[in-house]
């Protein structure tokens, strides 16, 4: 996993041992374990590693009024209960928490007041919650509805 992984040696005097992976994929679901020998003992932890993921489709660049899916899912085994959606840390796209069993976000005609901060809330059968955030980005025109454009005769505008 070089050179995503490494340990953080500055802190093993004081008894952290941890291991470091930036960035995390898909992949890296599963059962970690940690041995430390000191002397004639041997200390071990086992971590599981869940990885949640946001995705678009279509794939970046989103285009200002084009359709778009924003998708979160879990390596979490238990039954999914609920997916919650907020923008900007406030729930959206409506006045609530927008709230399905789907784990896909639906926005018809994305604007540039769409851009930012969305938080996809993963609700399941076993009362665990888990959260992912992503940026949203999108290409459009932040500017008045109908703008005018002045070009001097005879040259190029755009």
């Amino acid at each position: 996993m070089k050179p995503r992984v490494s340990l953080q040696d500055s802190t093993l005097r004081s008894g952290n041992f941890s291991l470091r992976i930036d960035p995390v994929r898909s992949e890296d679901v599963g059962l970690y374990e940690a041995q430390v020998k000191y002397r004639t003992e041997v200390h071990s932890c086992h971590v599981e590693l869940g990885v949640i993921t946001v995705t678009l489709s279509p794939s970046s660049p989103v285009i200002e009024n084009e359709l778009l899916w924003m998708s979160c899912n879990s390596s979490h085994r238990a039954s999914l209960v609920e997916t919650c959606w907020f923008h900007d840390e406030h729930p959206g796209p409506t006045s609530r928490p927008f709230c399905s069993l789907s784990r896909t976000l639906s926005i018809f005609h994305p604007t540039m007041s769409d851009v930012g901060s969305w938080r996809c809330q993963l609700r399941y059968s076993d009362k665990e919650i888990i959260s992912a955030t992503f940026n949203l980005q999108i290409l459009g025109f932040d500017g008045p509805t109908n703008p005018v454009v002045y070009a001097a005769a005879g040259s190029a505008a755009d």
